[in-house]
C-alpha cells in the first residue's frame, strides 16, 4: 500500500492549492478516503472525507472553503484549498478510511502547508 502526498508549499493567506494523493496497492474504489493535518506541537486533525460514493465530508472549520475530490480511474484524491488561514498551517495527510480518526486504517509521508505573509 502506498499514499503519496503533493502539491504542499508556502502560501500567503488568502491563497489557494491544491494537495494530490496518488494511492495504489490496495482497491482504491471502494475506500473511503480522508484528509487529515497536523499542525506545529498539535495531534491529528480531521480535515475532509470522500467515501467511495462520493459523499463528502469536512471539518467545521474548513467548510465552504476546502473541496474534496476522487478520481477512481486514477486512483487519485485531491483537496482544493481556497482562502487560507495561517491556522491552516500543519502537515497534510491523505488516509485510508475515514472519516473517524480512529478508523484510519493508513496514511502518506504527508505534505507540509505553510500560510504566512
Amino acid at each position: 500500500v502506498q499514499l503519496v502526498e503533493s502539491g504542499g508549499g508556502l502560501v500567503q493567506p488568502g491563497g489557494s492549492l491544491r494537495l494530490s494523493c496518488a494511492a495504489s496497492g490496495f482497491t482504491f474504489s471502494i475506500s473511503t478516503m480522508t484528509w487529515a493535518r497536523q499542525a506545529p506541537g498539535k495531534g491529528l486533525e480531521f480535515v475532509s472525507g470522500i467515501s467511495r460514493v462520493g459523499t463528502t465530508y469536512y471539518a467545521d472549520s474548513v467548510k465552504g472553503r476546502f473541496t474534496i475530490s476522487r478520481d477512481n480511474a486514477k486512483n487519485a484524491v485531491f483537496l482544493q484549498l481556497n482562502s487560507l488561514k495561517p491556522e491552516d498551517t500543519g502537515v497534510y495527510y491523505c488516509a485510508i478510511g475515514g472519516p473517524a480518526l480512529a478508523t484510519i486504517r493508513q496514511r502518506g509521508q504527508g505534505t507540509q502547508v505553510t500560510v504566512s505573509s
